[in-house]
């Protein structure tokens, strides 16, 4: 039906995101595992950069799924821009060694909250 293929259309940039921040996530912890020369403490925090960055990536490909529009929407939404601003911010922090850069990442975590909360409550 037309309509399922429409669907499935809009749900794509999703899973071509997802797609994306995955295989950046991957690249980022092997950065991590084997370049990254920094203090136990920012190798810390990139390790967990990279597992909510995963937990991110797994959550926005789950939202393809998600039948309500408005939840899938404002779930992507919040997941996608969540995960950015609260792994980029920690990925800095952890590169560059200098908790300056850790500003946006509660906003970022609470972002990422609301897009899981928006698949629960819409």
């Amino acid at each position: 039906s037309t309509q399922s293929t429409g669907n499935s259309q809009q749900a794509m940039w999703q899973v071509r995101l997802a797609g994306i921040s995955g295989a950046a996530s991957v690249g980022l912890g092997a950065i991590g595992a084997h370049k990254l020369k920094a203090d136990p403490k920012y190798l810390g925090i990139w390790k967990t950069s990279v597992q909510y960055h995963q937990f991110g990536t797994l959550a926005l490909l789950g939202c393809a799924a998600v039948p309500s529009a408005r939840a899938k929407l404002a779930g992507s939404i919040g997941i996608t821009v969540g995960t950015g601003l609260f792994c980029g911010s920690n990925y800095a922090v952890a590169y560059y060694q200098d908790s300056q850069y850790a500003k946006p990442a509660p906003a970022g975590g609470m972002v990422m909250m609301a897009g899981f909360a928006a698949l629960a409550l819409l």
